[in-house]
């Protein structure tokens, strides 16, 4: 029966699986990115490293809330961009979601492709996007460990998150010239993944390289970082993953099932391709090339991730019989 905390068109296992995938990926931001750096960076940058992760996904949210999801999901101002707005009042918050301009039309004005309109609240879309934001933020951060300052850091998040990720966002996922030129980014390959790499080189580019003395003291030192950290960092991005990529099909439905499975065989199949290469050329497995090899195969995945087909079973046989699942 529908109520005011339970209307007609809400669907409670989409919104509950959208709140959880929305969760896990926020956990990939913190402690995930936190506990992974922390391993892999000298002890004296160690601190200052976990909180430059825990400041991102903390200092995203207000911008999200207040103007940034919005710019990314909401009503277009720009061909790359929506227009900034709040996302908190109560009316918004408890309404469907809805993301406005992918809306596609034909040259005639006819709908060719209805707005996506999952069915759970706005409150939980907003929730959901903020995590990959937030993470999307967190993996820049990668790439000036050890460089920029803390306080360099906490100007360069809102900002970041303002000026860059909301173009990717809206271009490609939220409705803007790229979603209506037919570019497909399935679970963030282009908004996430390649904003954050592109940004980390130039980043790193303009911070510059560190001081030359505290190369030659971390070396005279010896003091690395700690791989057990490293490796349960990374344990939380893999199994943060499962959110990642099945919480894109905004539904828990059959794309969402296959998005998962696909992502952990990926996975898997290329910690061992990473650790078998070790093996042939070093002579030796290697924990920091399984990682390696964990991270590649999650990030090749991920923009289309919801394949119908295992690409294992093509790997296999090209005879195999394949059972029709479209």
């Amino acid at each position: 029966m529908a109520s005011a905390a339970v209307p007609e068109w809400l669907n409670k296992g989409d919104n509950a699986w959208q709140m959880l995938s929305a969760t896990l990926v926020a956990l990939q931001g913190f402690p995930g990115l936190a506990l992974f750096y922390v391993g892999a960076v000298p002890r004296k940058w160690a601190l200052t490293s976990a909180f430059m992760a825990l400041y991102a996904m903390a200092a995203t949210m207000p911008c999200w809330a207040l103007w940034a999801h919005n710019m990314a999901f909401g009503r277009r101002l720009l061909p790359f961009v929506g227009r900034p707005a709040p996302a908190l009042a109560q009316d918004y918050m408890l309404s469907q979601a809805l993301l406005p301009s992918t809306l596609h039309l034909r040259s005639n004005g006819e709908v060719e492709t209805a707005a996506v309109a999952p069915l759970y609240p706005s409150a939980s879309m907003v929730f959901f996007q903020w995590a990959f934001a937030g993470v999307t933020v967190g993996l820049v951060a990668g790439a000036v460990l050890g460089r920029m300052s803390v306080k360099a850091w906490m100007a360069f998040v809102p900002l970041w998150t303002t000026l860059s990720y909301t173009v990717g966002a809206y271009s490609i996922w939220g409705g803007g010239f790229l979603f209506h030129w037919g570019v497909m980014d399935y679970s963030g390959g282009y908004v996430v993944l390649l904003a954050a790499g592109v940004s980390g080189y130039t980043a790193a580019y303009w911070v510059g390289p560190r001081r030359k003395e505290e190369d030659e003291e971390e070396m005279a030192t010896a003091s690395g970082g700690n791989l057990v950290v490293m490796v349960a960092g990374a344990g939380i991005l893999w199994m943060g993953w499962t959110g990642f990529n099945g919480g894109d099909p905004f539904s828990a439905n059959t794309d969402s099932s296959v998005a998962v499975l696909n992502t952990h065989i990926c996975a898997t199949t290329s910690i061992v391709a990473w650790v078998c290469c070790d093996v042939a050329v070093r002579g030796r497995p290697s924990v920091v090339g399984a990682v390696q090899g964990m991270i590649t195969g999650l990030v090749c995945i991920t923009p289309r991730s919801n394949i119908k087909y295992s690409f294992l079973l093509v790997v296999i046989s090209d005879e195999m019989p394949v059972p029709d699942l479209s």
